[in-house]
């Protein structure tokens, strides 16, 4: 497992680190977002999907769940925040958005823990002091 940190020190600097972040990737790659309320991550979703061409406004699905982006390649943005556990996601069909042609970034991860795969690259997020500012780790398993 390898891992770095990160600090931002403004919106426009967590979509920047996103847009870095991306270049380094494949489609199929999923992305398990940790972090309370706040704390940046659809900040982060908002620069990849700038990164990939999406043109839509982006935001958190927290009560529709999932969003679908079309860019270079499909955008699955979920948010698990008021799902209580694996157990609550049955009907979700969270596997068929972990699909190659794409990029899947999953927002309060821990709530499916169970069900991610062990390649997904997870990133952890905290505000920091300064009101702007974020620690954000990113953690790869090898």
């Amino acid at each position: 497992m390898s891992s770095r940190t990160v600090i931002s020190k403004s919106p426009e600097e967590t979509q920047a680190l996103a847009a870095s972040l991306l270049a380094t990737l494949g489609k199929g790659t999923v992305l398990a977002l940790h972090g309370e309320l706040g704390s940046g991550k659809t900040c982060f979703v908002q620069g990849l999907a700038a990164a990939l061409g999406v043109h839509q406004a982006v935001t958190s699905p927290t009560f529709t769940l999932i969003n679908e982006y079309t860019g270079r390649w499909p955008l699955y943005h979920l948010d698990l925040y008021r799902i209580g556990g694996t157990g609550n996601l049955a009907g979700l069909g969270l596997e068929d958005y972990m699909e190659p042609d794409g990029l899947t970034v999953i927002e309060w991860a821990e709530r499916a823990s169970d069900l991610l795969p062990e390649s997904a690259l997870h990133l952890y997020f905290e505000a920091l002091a300064d009101r702007d500012a974020r620690s954000i780790k990113i953690v790869a398993c090898e």
